[in-house]
C-alpha cells in the first residue's frame, strides 16, 4: 500500500501547487511563505488596488530580499511589517525563498485574448493577474528627459530595475508617490545614498550621527516628479 499512497500524495501536492510544483523547492517554499503576504499584498502580489499596499510580482529579488531585512532592523520603518520580518518568523532562508518566488510572477499589462470556449470562471482568474495602471497626466517629453538623466542610472531605461534597485514601472502612482513624500521629509534613506553613507561609515568613524544626505529627488522641482511618474506609468507599454 506504500507506493500507492506515496503516489496519491504526490498527485494531490501537484494538483495543489500547480506551475510552482514545476519548479520544485525555492518555489515551492516561497509561495507557502508567501502566504501570510498575500493577505495585504494579494495571491499574485499585485498590492492594493488604491496604492495601499505595493505591487511585489515581478520586483527585483535582491531589492525584496534587502527591503525585507530593513524592516527587520527597522532600517526602514513599518510597525505593521517589523514583526512579520523578525527571524522566528521569517528566517533568511525564507527571505530568500519569498523573494524568488514573487520575483518569478508576471502580471500582464493588456487583457488576455479569450476563448469562446472559455467559462465566465476563467475569464475571472485571468483577468484578476492583469495589472494596468492608469495613466498619469503631465509632460511626457520632460519626463521621459528627467528620468533618464536622474533615475535610469539604477532603475534602468525601462523602468524594470537593475540589480538591487527597484522596479518602477507597473507599481502604483499612490504609492510611489507616498514613497517619494517620506524620502522628501527624510523619513527613508534613498538607497544611493544609504550606500555612499555605509561606505563613508567605514572609512571613516564617526561618534555622533550625521545630518541625513540629500538623494537625486531633493534636487527635483514639483513637476519633474509628476512628469517622471507620469512617464512611468507609460513605461508599461513596453512591458508583457
Amino acid at each position: 500500500m506504500r507506493p500507492i499512497a506515496l503516489l496519491i500524495v504526490s498527485l494531490l501536492l501537484t494538483a495543489s501547487f500547480g506551475h510552482a510544483a514545476e519548479q520544485p523547492g525555492q518555489q515551492d517554499s516561497g509561495k507557502e511563505v508567501n502566504g501570510p503576504c498575500a493577505a495585504c499584498h494579494g495571491e499574485f502580489g499585485q498590492g492594493g488596488k488604491r496604492g495601499e499596499y505595493p505591487r511585489i510580482a515581478g520586483q527585483r529579488p535582491a531589492y525584496l530580499e534587502q527591503q525585507l531585512r530593513n524592516f527587520r532592523s527597522r532600517q526602514r520603518m513599518n510597525l505593521p511589517m517589523f514583526p512579520y520580518t523578525q527571524e522566528r518568523e521569517l528566517s533568511d532562508a525564507d527571505i530568500k525563498a519569498v523573494a524568488a518566488y514573487l520575483a518569478a510572477i508576471e502580471l500582464p499589462t493588456k487583457p488576455p485574448d479569450f476563448k469562446d470556449t472559455d467559462d465566465a470562471l476563467t475569464r475571472l482568474l485571468a483577468m484578476e493577474k492583469v495589472m494596468i495602471i492608469p495613466r498619469l497626466e503631465g509632460n511626457l517629453e520632460n519626463g521621459k528627459r528627467s528620468y533618464d538623466e536622474n533615475c535610469a542610472h539604477c532603475h534602468g531605461k525601462t523602468g524594470r530595475g537593475i540589480n538591487r534597485f527597484p522596479m518602477l514601472v507597473g507599481q502604483y502612482t499612490n504609492y510611489l508617490q507616498r514613497q517619494i513624500d517620506i524620502y522628501l521629509k527624510g523619513e527613508r534613506l534613498h538607497d544611493a545614498v544609504a550606500d555612499e553613507e555605509e561606505e563613508d561609515s567605514k572609512a571613516k568613524p564617526v561618534d555622533k550621527p550625521k545630518p541625513i544626505k540629500k538623494g537625486i529627488l531633493d534636487r527635483l522641482t514639483e513637476k519633474d516628479i509628476n512628469d517622471i511618474l507620469a512617464h512611468i506609468t507609460h513605461l508599461q507599454d513596453a512591458t508583457p
